[in-house]
C-alpha cells in the first residue's frame, strides 16, 4: 500500500509539473493592429502583419503556443505591465522614456522618419519652408515627439490616435502633410489613397531601433533574443522580410 502512494504521488507530481510547463508555454503576443504593413486586422478579422509573424515565429522557435492580442496604441505598455499579454510586438521604438517602464530585446528592425505630402505640393523640409504648414503624426510615436521637439510653434502639429486617421486626414487635404515611419509611408503610398502623394526631403531621423518589449526584470526578454537570433539565422526572418518588402529592413 505504502508503495502504491509513492507511485501516486510521484505521478501526481509529474503532473503537477508537465502542466505547469505547459501553462509556461502559452504566451499572449500583444500588438494594435492598426499599423499597416507591421500590424493589422485583415478582412476576415484576423490580426496579421510582418510585427504578427515575427512574433508567432519567435514563438515557434520558444515552441511556446502564442495568442495575438489587441490594445489601443495609447494604452498598450500599461497594457503589457497589467499582464493582459506577455511580450509587445508593435513596431515600437526603443527609447530611454519607455526603457523606465518596459524591457526591450535587441532590435528586430530599423526605420527612419520622414515627411510625405501631395505630389507636386511645394513642400520643402527645412524649418523656413515649413513655417505655417499643419503636419499630422499619430500620437505618442517617435513622429509625434520629434515634431514636438523640433517643430513645435513653427508648425501646427495634429496629432491622431492612429496612423491611419493621419492618412485619412492628409488624404481630405485637412493637413499639409504626415511625418511618420519610413516604411508605413511606404506602404500607403502604395494604396489608392495614397497614390497622389509622395516622400518630401530626406529622412529626418535615421536611426529609429525598433524592439519587442517585455515588463521589467522578465527573463522571457532573454528567450526572446535568443529566438530571435535562430529566425534570423535560419532565414526565417528573410522569408517574413520578403513578404512585405522588397528589400532588408532587418
Amino acid at each position: 500500500m505504502q508503495s502504491y502512494k509513492k507511485i501516486l504521488l510521484a505521478a501526481a507530481t509529474t503532473l503537477a509539473l508537465s502542466t505547469s510547463a505547459f501553462a509556461a508555454d502559452k504566451l499572449k503576443i500583444g500588438t494594435e493592429g492598426a499599423y499597416p504593413p507591421f500590424n493589422l486586422i485583415d478582412a476576415s478579422g484576423q490580426v496579421t502583419g510582418f510585427d504578427v509573424e515575427i512574433g508567432q515565429a519567435l514563438c515557434a522557435k520558444m515552441k511556446a503556443e502564442c495568442e495575438v492580442v489587441t490594445s489601443d496604441w495609447d494604452g498598450i505598455i500599461p497594457a503589457l505591465n497589467a499582464k493582459k499579454f506577455d511580450f509587445l510586438i508593435a513596431s515600437m521604438s526603443i527609447t530611454d522614456e519607455r526603457k523606465q517602464t518596459v524591457d526591450f530585446t535587441d532590435p528586430y528592425y530599423t526605420n527612419k522618419l520622414q515627411f510625405i505630402a501631395p505630389k507636386g505640393a511645394d513642400f520643402k523640409t527645412d524649418k523656413d519652408s515649413l513655417k505655417g504648414k499643419v503636419i499630422g503624426a499619430q500620437r505618442s510615436t517617435i513622429a509625434g515627439t520629434w515634431l514636438e521637439e523640433n517643430l513645435d510653434g513653427i508648425v501646427d502639429i495634429k496629432l491622431y490616435d492612429t496612423q491611419e486617421n493621419a492618412y485619412l486626414d492628409l488624404a481630405s487635404g485637412r493637413v499639409d502633410g504626415v511625418l511618420a515611419d519610413k516604411l508605413v509611408n511606404w506602404e500607403w503610398l502604395k494604396s489608392d489613397s495614397g497614390k497622389d502623394f509622395e516622400f518630401k526631403g530626406e529622412p529626418v531621423f535615421d536611426n529609429d531601433k525598433i524592439g519587442i518589449a517585455v515588463r521589467k526584470n522578465d527573463p522571457l526578454r532573454e528567450k526572446l533574443n535568443a529566438a530571435l537570433k535562430e529566425i534570423v539565422a535560419d532565414g526565417t526572418y528573410k522569408q517574413i522580410n520578403d513578404k512585405y518588402f522588397p528589400f532588408s529592413i532587418y
